[in-house]
């Protein structure tokens, strides 16, 4: 494994957005990055990623944008609209960002995961559908749509797990149209319910683990 001089945990700030990085004593060269929901920092998807994965690099990266004592990845309009041009400029920023922390980290992105949680996962879904070829492997926890407009993009080489809760009663409806948008694109999807609210817990790393070490789909011509 190439060697990461990095402090393991500190809170970088030599890139576009703010982001710790660990890497195990024992790590491979899986390496998930780490989006947290609204209102939180970085951090709050450690312990979830370390249940999935304790022997990946995780890269966990904090929004720019600042909600209350934490932070967001894009601005709202409401709990359910969001502002999109800040939805536009952030994704492209965090696309050079996940491009430099590469570069910098050493980080194979053929083997990397995308976790993202609420607007974290949000996040993640843009950056699939307005910078192809990215992101090949997203879990996406509580998401919904939040684009307006979406372009014509080839997901055909995505796979994505969406995880919506039975008891989120105002994200869980939306996650459907995800799915499909997802779907439409090409994306590999496989979708999940789990018996909670909006929070995630272990179910969700269970749920995961198993689908990061099943075989994708093959698609029959």
């Amino acid at each position: 494994m190439t060697e990461r001089t990095s402090q393991d945990g500190a809170l970088l700030r030599d890139l576009a957005f703010s982001y710790r990085l660990y890497s195990p004593a024992d790590s491979t060269d899986e390496c998930l990055f780490l989006l947290h929901g609204s209102g939180v920092d970085e951090t709050t998807l450690v312990p979830l990623a370390r249940e999935i994965a304790p022997h990946a690099v995780l890269i966990a990266v904090r929004g720019r944008i600042v909600q209350e004592d934490g932070f967001r990845w894009f601005a709202r309009i409401t709990p359910t609209r969001f502002e999109q041009a800040s939805i536009r400029t952030e994704t492209e920023a965090f696309a050079g960002f996940v491009a430099d922390a590469a570069a910098r980290h050493h980080l194979d992105l053929s083997r990397t995961m995308f976790l993202g949680y609420s607007n974290g996962a949000n996040l993640v879904s843009s950056l699939m559908l307005l910078r192809p070829g990215l992101v090949e492997r997203a879990a996406l926890l509580r998401p919904m749509p939040v684009l307006d407009d979406v372009p014509a993009t080839d997901l055909s080489k995505v796979r994505a797990l969406i995880i919506a809760g039975a008891a989120d009663l105002t994200y869980a409806p939306f996650a459907p149209a995800l799915v499909t948008l997802l779907s439409q694109h090409g994306a590999e999807i496989d979708a999940r319910i789990v018996a909670s609210g909006h929070e995630f817990g272990s179910a969700d790393a269970a749920i995961v683990r198993q689908w990061l070490t099943a075989p994708a789909t093959v698609a029959q011509d």
